[in-house]
């Protein structure tokens, strides 16, 4: 984990997945491609928030498997290793760095908010996280629509023949 980030938000991946309905479903047809659209949706997230997301996938049922760390679109990513569900991975990085940082935990599971909140951190469920997400995806939505009709009053103000030579330039790429 990089120690730039200011606040900090672990995402408990399959509880989020079992819990938002579109994601639910992706998952029916495949894990991956439900993991794939969460990692897609926090990734704007991050980018607008700044909050450094975490997501942790429990592998703990998977025989053999190994922890596993990579970076998707700016998201950490963690695969748990063996015996060890993301409640657990999430737990021991929270004794980690625990009251230094501004640390969240979306999950629903009620008994992980409670250890949550008692080593130092804030719960957010995934309810609330799918509230707050759609809330910066408007936010975005409402700030693109500004800037677009900002560029196209400045395109309206160009006379015709830098409008043309924009034109060419633009073919040109």
């Amino acid at each position: 984990m990089r120690g730039s980030a200011k606040e900090y938000l672990f995402v408990d991946g399959y509880n989020i997945i079992n819990n938002w309905s579109n994601l639910r479903e992706l998952s029916k047809q495949s894990l991956e491609i439900s993991r794939n659209e969460l990692i897609d949706i926090l990734a704007e997230y991050q980018s607008y928030t700044g909050i450094k997301v975490i997501i942790v996938f429990d592998a703990h049922l998977v025989k053999g498997s190994m922890e596993k760390k990579e970076t998707l679109k700016g998201i950490e990513i963690v695969y748990t290793k063996e015996k060890e569900s993301a409640d657990h991975y999430i737990e021991r990085t929270l004794d980690a760095i625990g009251r230094a940082k501004k640390v969240r935990v979306a999950t629903s599971d009620w008994i992980e908010q409670q250890v949550v909140i008692g080593r130092g951190g804030t719960r957010i469920s995934a309810r609330e996280l799918k509230l707050e997400v759609e809330h910066y995806k408007e936010m975005i939505r409402k700030k693109n629509k500004v800037t677009n009709e900002t560029n196209d009053l400045l395109i309206g103000r160009l006379d015709k023949e830098t409008l043309e030579k924009l034109e060419k330039l633009r073919k040109n790429k």
